[in-house]
């Protein structure tokens, strides 16, 4: 494959021609575990005779629930090669909702490690479970696995082919699972060489495998030849450590982990000069945060903006446009972004308006939700479809779009829109200030009234009270918080977004 090859690959048949032609190169690497680029595509072709022998069919689904680690990868990998989609789930979920999850799939095996076999649901029987690290709570993999040398027969893997089923963080209710396909990988896979993938290339990813956000990084760094190394758990200065050790070239990390890597101080000490591109998406990421990265972390800034459900991508090289770094940059090639308003009428430039988008990279639907998967579809005057983000943006005259926030975040105070992220801003100005969610809470007076969550800075001594007025007297009588209340952490998804309907389920429940 080369960056201007147009023609389909499927990974797993791209895996393949990388063990060919450099079968010692490493491919995976977990604390102490490595793997070739030869044994991957050994262990890929056990996995998926192993799922045939079973009777897994093209088409059906397996579920993986585990921390990140070698196995796991090249689980998922081999599932592909027999055509066979991928369920990875958040072994943080509760029992219900993972219980509800391989409902929904529909999985036909299940795949776990010790920790996340603490957290699932009784067993069922219709439901066998392998475990990855060979402890009781499954079938060892080893044994599982189909013996060694054994070849799967042959699949045709093609654009329409499901590749995985993400579920959505739950931030709003219930996940939904996403089915994307093996056509949606390969846009990411073509958009890679943009950004300098290949042999030489070494990636470090410190978010979760059931997360889109690791996967849009991950499934390119196999298919140009580079390594991945994955951590089964975030720790910044690990992070640094591991960054200096393998000469890492690429990463994708959230917000909060930028920010708790720049705040360590011994952040300068490390040799981080290898980098060539570093990434970030799934959570507002702040200018002053970003400007921060720019000035003290080589290499390239590149920041997506998108739904795991796909439809279209803004991206904004922030190394690139420094005068831009309150964007999320502009629409990317092949992607088709609009502005609509509550009606659903397109909306002229300048204007602000939900944020909808169609391109390769569109999700087939929410799996067994017909319903939900025509809500969140957007169709122009020509029938052209779009996926609705729930984000409320503007263009800029230079085509380059700001966000202003979540609609369903939007506070509607005495007929007043009250956008959340406004108020955090400012309060993020206050020196006491570390953190801080404004969610919308039930008001018999307005209909709905902001309420702040902050979290301090370490020996601030502003009271809740104080840092109240000292906000509201620099808002309008509209803006004005009811409430501040002082946390020692904001309650987040794994890959860093606030879970603000956590906070207003806590606020209700402590009046």
């Amino acid at each position: 494959m080369t960056a201007s090859d147009p023609a389909f690959h499927a990974l797993p048949d791209l895996i393949a021609e990388h063990a060919r032609q450099r079968p010692e190169h490493p491919a995976l690497r977990c604390g102490d575990e490595t793997l070739s680029y030869a044994e991957l595509d050994a262990l890929m072709d056990r996995i998926a005779a192993a799922l045939q022998r079973d009777g897994v069919q093209p088409g059906q689904c397996i579920a993986v629930c585990a921390s990140p680690s070698v196995r796991y990868a090249a689980l998922f990998m081999g599932a592909l090669r027999a055509g066979v989609a991928v369920a990875p789930l958040a072994p943080s979920a509760t029992a219900e909702a993972l219980a509800s999850m391989l409902r929904d799939a529909g999985a036909r095996l299940l795949f776990v490690d010790t920790d996340a076999a603490l957290r699932l649901p009784a067993p069922e029987p219709a439901l066998p479970r392998i475990a990855l690290d060979g402890a009781a709570a499954g079938r060892a993999f080893g044994d599982w696995l189909a013996p060694a040398g054994t070849r799967p027969q042959p699949v045709a893997i093609t654009p329409e082919t499901p590749f995985n089923i993400i579920y959505s963080s739950g931030t709003t209710g219930t996940p939904k699972g996403i089915v994307q396909s093996h056509g949606m990988r390969w846009a990411h896979i073509r958009r890679g060489a943009t950004y300098d993938y290949g042999p030489h290339g070494t990636t470090l990813l410190a978010t979760p495998l059931y997360s889109n956000t690791t996967l849009v990084v991950f499934v390119p760094t196999l298919a140009y030849g580079g390594c991945a190394v994955l951590m089964p758990k975030f720790d910044a200065l690990h992070y640094l450590q591991l960054a200096e050790q393998y000469h890492v070239t690429h990463t994708m990390l959230v917000p909060v982990q930028y920010q708790r890597i720049m705040a360590l101080p011994q952040f300068g000490q490390f040799d981080l000069s290898a980098f060539r591109n570093k990434f970030c998406t799934s959570a507002p990421f702040r200018a002053d945060l970003k400007a921060d990265v720019l000035a003290r972390w080589p290499g390239g800034l590149t920041e997506f903006y998108g739904m795991t459900e796909g439809g279209g991508t803004c991206i904004l090289d922030a190394h690139r446009h420094p005068d831009k770094l309150h964007t999320v940059g502009q629409p990317a090639v092949g992607s088709d972004i609009r502005l609509i308003d509550e009606a659903g009428h397109e909306l002229p430039a300048g204007e602000a308006g939900e944020v909808v988008g169609h391109s390769a990279g569109m999700m087939t639907g929410y799996h067994g939700q017909p319903e939900k998967t025509r809500e969140a579809e957007w169709f122009d005057a020509t029938g052209k479809r779009f996926i609705r983000t729930g984000d409320v943006g503007r263009f800029d005259a230079d085509g380059f779009l700001t966000l202003i926030d979540r609609r369903k975040d939007m506070i509607i105070s005495g007929g007043f829109n009250i956008y959340p992220s406004d108020l955090e801003a400012l309060l993020r100005q206050h020196p006491a200030v570390h953190d801080v969610a404004v969610v919308g809470v039930p008001s018999a007076q307005w209909g709905e009234t902001p309420v702040a969550y902050v979290v301090a800075n370490a020996g601030a001594g502003a009271t809740a009270a104080e840092l109240k007025d000292w906000a509201n007297q620099r808002v309008g009588k509209t803006q004005r918080l009811a409430d501040l209340r002082l946390v020692a952490e904001l309650p987040r998804s794994a890959i860093g977004k606030v879970l603000k309907r956590e906070l207003r389920e806590a606020y209700g429940a402590a009046r």
